[in-house]
């Protein structure tokens, strides 16, 4: 039986209605995403709402899990639709398929390509944080610098783990670090280094950076401290990354723009170390913006504004390197107070499990405990299972959420036909219980996101045409 439809009104309205009807306690707060399942009441949510006005969560964060094709982005991107009515500036930094570009477009927001030959990140350039730390000076200023610097080491160290497929030694982050300052020091105003200065200062070996290597004046003892360091940064700047990020940035971020999607969709999907710089890049810039704004905003220089990310596709980088989850760790663990909102989105929890050390797997599993909502499509029972054991999950939403990864019957030769769990969702928050959704799109949304677009029929042209008269 279908559920009967329910309405909400107000108390001056609903007492003079019979029979009473109870509600379903779905919540209401937040962006509209699509109607209980069993009640068919509206069911409203999104990260920021449920953290900042409903007080439903704890953490503004959202990890979303579930089987390709059954739609994950469609769901993001009504949130991030809605969020943006309400103020809030959705990031997504590093958007592969494209899912969110159009989106962004129409929202009146920028729209920026990464990968060979249409658009660079230097890694070099500390962006919005560096002409925010000129803006504000004093004090804050040197604490913006120091973080903008701190970011600028992270980003460039985690080049390095793709590059050589482990992570960096200490003693070289404490070279890269004194390499950087002195590139601060003597930095023309207006032109941020590149990473081809960054081997020069190698190469030169000034007094700050050889002190760190502790050659004690022996230049045999100072080459071999920085030569693994000066291979790798070669190695990117002569290999697949060269390219990409030994130049100027092509576009900056805009911090006042009302969305901002970072397109890297051009880049092969076999490419899989460009990719995961790709990404890593985008987040730090992305990030580092966010904490610029923040700071300006603090010193009264511009208005408070809240920000939203989106790490679409992580199991990408995440597999890209050894240790590169701690890069991801690191750009992404930001303290409540910065107000951000974030959305990761993969697909199932084996994609941690197929990293290569447990420390890793435990960071990639972290990122699952510590978000306020998961949100889960349809997944194999097996994974439901292991997910339940991670956030505590009832029988009864194990059996629901299986059913939903099951594909459409043979019976149903239809071009419409598509699987049963498309659209359909389990919100969890903390041990409360599920909430089951259904979401339907409108036709602006169906223009804006298709993931299957290359597979539409109408835009299929045949290879070969055929003779006139035949």
């Amino acid at each position: 039986m279908d559920p009967p439809s329910m309405w909400r009104a107000t108390t001056v309205q609903a007492c003079g209605l019979w029979p009473f009807a109870a509600g379903s306690g779905a919540p209401m707060t937040g962006v509209p995403l699509g109607q209980h399942l069993h009640t068919g009441a509206t069911v409203c949510g999104d990260p920021i709402s449920w953290f900042t006005r409903a007080r439903y969560i704890s953490n503004p964060s959202l990890f979303m899990l579930g089987m390709p094709g059954l739609g994950k982005s469609t769901l993001v991107n009504r949130m991030l639709i809605g969020m943006t009515a309400t103020g809030v500036v959705p990031l997504v930094l590093g958007d592969l398929k494209p899912d969110y570009a159009d989106t962004v477009r129409a929202l009146g927001g920028q729209v920026i390509s990464i990968g060979r030959g249409v658009g660079g990140i230097n890694v070099l350039d500390p962006g919005a944080m560096g002409e925010a730390a000129e803006r504000i000076g004093g004090e804050a200023g040197r604490v913006l610098r120091a973080e903008a610097h701190g970011r600028v080491l992270n980003m460039v160290a985690a080049l390095i783990t793709i590059m050589r497929g482990r992570p960096m030694d200490d003693h070289e982050q404490s070279v890269l670090s004194a390499c950087l300052h002195h590139l601060k020091e003597r930095a023309t105003p207006g032109r941020p280094p590149l990473l081809p200065d960054l081997l020069r200062v190698l190469d030169e070996g000034p007094d700050r950076v050889r002190a760190v290597t502790l050659d004690r004046g022996n230049q045999e003892r100072y080459r071999e401290a920085v030569d693994p360091l000066h291979r790798s940064l070669i190695g990117i700047l002569d290999g697949p990354l060269g390219d990409t990020f030994a130049t100027e940035t092509s576009t900056r971020i805009n911090p006042n723009a009302p969305a901002v999607c970072v397109d890297i969709s051009r880049i092969g999907e076999a490419d899989t170390q460009l990719t995961a710089a790709a990404m890593l890049a985008a987040w730090s810039d992305g990030l580092g913006t966010v904490a610029a704004a923040h700071a300006l905003a603090d010193a009264g220089l511009a208005p408070q504004r809240w920000f939203f990310t989106v790490l679409d596709e992580l199991w990408r980088p995440l597999r890209a390197a050894s240790g590169i989850v701690e890069r991801i760790d690191a750009l992404t663990r930001l303290n409540r107070s910065l107000g951000l909102g974030d959305a990761k989105i993969t697909h199932t929890l084996k994609d941690a499990e197929a990293l290569g050390s447990e420390s890793d797997r435990a960071k990639a599993r972290g990122f699952v405990e510590r978000a306020g909502m998961v949100v889960c499509a349809g997944l194999p029972r097996t994974e439901m299972e292991e997910l339940g054991r991670v956030i505590g999950m009832s029988e009864r939403e194990i059996d629901l959420v299986s059913s939903w990864s099951s594909p459409p019957g043979w019976a149903n030769p239809t071009a419409n036909s598509e699987p049963p769990g498309r659209g359909r969702f389990l919100i969890k928050v903390g041990g409360r219980p599920g909430i089951p959704i259904k979401v339907a799109i409108t036709e602006t949304e169906k223009n804006l996101h298709n993931t299957n677009n290359r597979w539409t029929e109408a835009d299929r042209v045949p290879l070969i045409k055929p003779r006139e008269g035949r």
